[in-house]
Order: C-alpha cells, then sequence, then structure tokens
C-alpha cells in the first residue's frame, strides 16, 4: 500500500522511525510531505495513495476526488470539521480519527486559560516588564467561581474535573445525557448554564448546530462580567458578536485558542483589538505527551485497517 503523510506528526524523528518500521518491513510504501494549503499541490501529492495521513490541515473534497487509489483516511487529530467528510464517504473511504489523545492537554490548557483572565495574567506581565506594579488590576480565585462547561464529552468533563478540584462548582450541559456521568458534573440547561456560570468554557464540536452557538442571543443570557474560555472551534463563536461584547464590557473577558481560521492571524481582527483577550495559536492539543499519543493512535488506526478491523471510526 502507498501511504501519504501530507503533514509532520510532531513527534522526534526516532519514534517515527519505530512506528513506521514494521510497515516498511512489510514493504509498504510511506512518503511524507510538508504542510501545505495549495490544492494544486496536494492533488500531485495524493495521487496513487492508498491512505492518507494528516492532523488539522485542511481537505477538501477536490483533493479527495482526485486521490482515485485512496481507501482510508487517517486522521491525527479529534475533531474532523477540516476535512470533507461527505465526498470521503461517498467515495466509499474510511476514515479514523484519533479522539482522546489531548484530552488532559486541551483541559490543562482551558483552566490555565481561566485562571489567567482571572489573575490579569498578560497586563500583568507587561506592568512587570515595563517598570509597573499591580495597581489596578485585582486578582479572582478560580475556585470560588461557577464554571459552566458546554459540551461535556470527554474534554468537557475532564475541564470540569479539574475545576471541580480547585473547588468550583461546575455546572454542565450536553444534548444527550446518560445517567453514567460523574456527579462532580450538574447538568443544566444551556440557558441555565449561561445564566448562572462566572466562566463559560466551550467543549463542543463544530458543526451545524453548534456554529455560532455562542451569538448576540446567549451572550445576553450571560452573567454580566463573567468569562469566556474557547478550546473547541473558533466557529462555534460569533467572533464580532463577542468583539462588541469585550469592548462595551458585557463580558469581562475572553480566553481563545481557536478562531474563524487557523493562526497566523490578521493583526487587524477585532478579536485581536478587543480589551481583556488572552489569545493562543491553538496549542491546546500541542503537548509532547499528547503528540506522543496521537502518533500511537494513528498508526495503529492504519494497522487496524490493514488488519480488516478499523477502528475509531468517523
Amino acid at each position: 500500500m502507498r501511504i501519504v503523510c501530507l503533514e509532520n506528526l510532531g513527534i522526534h524523528g526516532d519514534m517515527l522511525a519505530k512506528l513506521t518500521l514494521p510497515f516498511l518491513e512489510e514493504e509498504h510504501e510511506i512518503v511524507f510531505y510538508d504542510k501545505t494549503t495549495d490544492v494544486e499541490t496536494l492533488k500531485k501529492e495524493v495521487d496513487g495513495a492508498e491512505a492518507l495521513i494528516l492532523a488539522n490541515m485542511p481537505l477538501p473534497g477536490e483533493v479527495i476526488q482526485a486521490a482515485k487509489d485512496l481507501k482510508f483516511i487517517d486522521i491525527a487529530f479529534t475533531g474532523v470539521d477540516h476535512v470533507d467528510i461527505k465526498t470521503a464517504k461517498a467515495q466509499g473511504i474510511v476514515i479514523s480519527n484519533a479522539a482522546g489523545y489531548a484530552t488532559h492537554a486541551v483541559a490543562e490548557l482551558a483552566v490555565g486559560m481561566m485562571i489567567g483572565l482571572m489573575r490579569s495574567l498578560p497586563e500583568m506581565g507587561r506592568c512587570c516588564l515595563t517598570g509597573g506594579t499591580k495597581e489596578g488590576l485585582p486578582g479572582l480565585e478560580l475556585g470560588t467561581k461557577t464554571v459552566g462547561i458546554l459540551g461535556a464529552g470527554a474534554i468537557g468533563t475532564e475541564t470540569g474535573r479539574l475545576c471541580h478540584a480547585f473547588g468550583c462548582r461546575v455546572l454542565a450541559y450536553k444534548r444527550h445525557v446518560t445517567g453514567q456521568e460523574p456527579d462532580f458534573l450538574e447538568f443544566v440547561s444551556m440557558e441555565e448554564l449561561l445564566q448562572e456560570s462566572d466562566i463559560v468554557s466551550l467543549h463542543c464540536p463544530l458543526n451545524d448546530a453548534t456554529r455560532h452557538l455562542i451569538n448576540e442571543e446567549t451572550i445576553a443570557m450571560m452573567k454580566s462580567g463573567a468569562y469566556l474560555v474557547n478550546t473547541a472551534r473558533g466557529p462555534v463563536v460569533d467572533s464580532l458578536v463577542l468583539a462588541e461584547a469585550l469592548q462595551s464590557g458585557r463580558i469581562a473577558g475572553a480566553a481563545l485558542d481557536v478562531f474563524d481560521q487557523e493562526p497566523p492571524l490578521d493583526a487587524a481582527d477585532p478579536l485581536l483589538c478587543a480589551p481583556n483577550v488572552l489569545v493562543t495559536p491553538h496549542i491546546g492539543f500541542a503537548t509532547q505527551e499528547a503528540m506522543e499519543s496521537r502518533a500511537k493512535i494513528v498508526f495503529d488506526n492504519l494497522r487496524q485497517f490493514l488488519q480488516g478491523t478499523p477502528v475509531n471510526l468517523v
């Protein structure tokens, strides 16, 4: 089989060699390319590929259609909205993802962002570097706050667990509650969660139902002076509405790891110009531990597909 990896998986060469060796010994061909968004280049790279490996780079339908021999797409990521799933499935292509590899990594960043917002860490850092003091920037304690987890899947639940350990009351919302959820999560309606939470942390997937879930109407439901943390997907939030809410003071602050587009961002982006914003360039998943876990999952997905028992199916 010709296996094409369209982008760097973020692991050391020694580990990559160890993971790929069994496939090479079985005389599979593995080709590596640098990440690109140029469609014509991608069409050439996928020519003859029977399996594709990629992380969070866009894979449009026209590229998938150009891969006439393609049988398997192995997504080294949890979210799959960057891949044209509809086109792939129409061509009978099997798709797996790496759900679960960064659960703790993303949850840790979400909690770190909460603390960063309430302790004004970006502003405090700038003050310290320029000879200033803490005057005028009093902090808040996370443990005294009610945190709302909007999207209580694996990452949302882990974020809630960490917040509970700090002493927070943790409200949660998801579409389907099974009764098997941990008791530190208090499940309520989305409206109640928005109304009661001092911090709203987003952990929902991006789909038709969640696009611009945070909009003028839902922001109006939030407590005055609440904080918003988004480590999910950028378009879950209407960025223009959020920027306006920050400018007006309706929202006390926002921490964002994801945006309408992958960084680098336009310096004129309204969110980057808004007050009390803590931003990171989509780093939630990017820890050494998570990258290694992801790579192991991806090559296990490939092994299972070759054996006719695909796992982690999308």
